[in-house]
């Protein structure tokens, strides 16, 4: 039975929501009010964080998991879709990033950030509220299998470790009168940042192209613990495992009528639905002195 949570992560990415409007506008006033540019840059970043719910609750409205006519394998695709935005989104913020580090090294007659501990208290709350968002956002995700909010999480995290930097900066600006902290540190949270859209495109990509979700030989050695399996062959899977696995295979049965082969192929698929459920299986059953050792498809 497929679960269908998208009332769950749209409830979540409202929360979320409404907590990154809050940082935003919050960062904003304090880069206008100190003078600091990486700070009125860190809340254009934040920008892409709503931008990103604003685009799961767009997403998961259309990713229903149950199918129907005209989408018989389900609509969770589209999550996927809407995880690769916020990829891409990852991508644009560290271009931003870099570019905003280059002009400042490039510009060093630019003006200098006032800062006092009224701002960096505010900073501190705006880092408690991104720290909350990601771990809240990762927990709910991994608990109910949702890739968009597990990928939001990602996003919020570099969010966290922009935040940290400029908070790091404006702490040697305000201590030591180091104006260039904040420059020095732009370029490994752009890092950071980077690297955090390349692992949630490298977690979905194999969802949208089809790649292999489970190993055959791992399926065939669950397969042949059903009674009645004489062999099984030409095994392949897609999806990904705790979301959605699609599995099809020919089986060869020791069975004289379809009864009895349409009985084993049930429990075929209760064997694999406790190991690797969700899942959809389809099943070829092939006569008794059919012989194959082609467990899946050939390189």
């Amino acid at each position: 039975m497929i679960q269908d949570n998208r009332a769950t992560v749209q409830r979540v990415l409202l929360i979320t929501l409404l907590l990154n409007l809050f940082v935003l506008v919050l960062k904003a006033i304090i880069g206008w009010l100190t003078g600091s540019l990486s700070l009125l840059a860190d809340a254009l970043h934040s920008v892409t964080d709503s931008a990103n719910n604003i685009l799961g609750l767009v997403t998961t409205r259309l990713s229903s998991p149950q199918p129907d006519r005209d989408h018989p394998y389900g609509h969770q695709k589209f999550e996927a879709i809407g995880a690769l935005g916020i990829a891409a989104f990852l991508g644009i913020a560290c271009f931003e990033i870099l570019q905003s580090a280059l002009t400042r090294l490039l510009r060093s007659s630019s003006a200098n950030v006032e800062i006092g501990g009224t701002e960096l208290w505010l900073m501190l709350i705006v880092l408690g509220v991104n720290i909350f968002v990601t771990f809240y956002e990762r927990r709910v995700g991994r608990r109910i299998g949702s890739p968009i909010l597990i990928a939001d999480a990602y996003h919020t995290m570099s969010d966290i470790w922009v935040t940290i930097s400029v908070l790091a900066g404006l702490i040697g600006i305000w201590l030591a009168n180091w104006q260039w902290l904040d420059t020095a540190l732009a370029f490994p949270v752009a890092l950071l940042v980077f690297r955090s859209g390349w692992q949630v495109l490298r977690e979905n990509l194999p969802w949208l192209v089809d790649e292999m979700a489970i190993a055959p030989e791992a399926i065939h050695q669950t397969v042949m613990q059903v009674p009645g399996v004489i062999n099984c062959h030409a095994i392949a899977s897609r999806g990904i495992v705790g979301r959605q696995v699609f599995i099809e295979m020919h089986l060869i049965v020791d069975a004289k009528d379809i009864e009895t082969a349409h009985q084993i192929t049930e429990t075929v698929e209760s064997y694999l639905e406790k190991q690797y459920s969700p899942m959809r299986a389809t099943i070829h059953i092939e006569p008794m002195n059919y012989q194959s050792n082609q467990i899946t498809y050939e390189k």
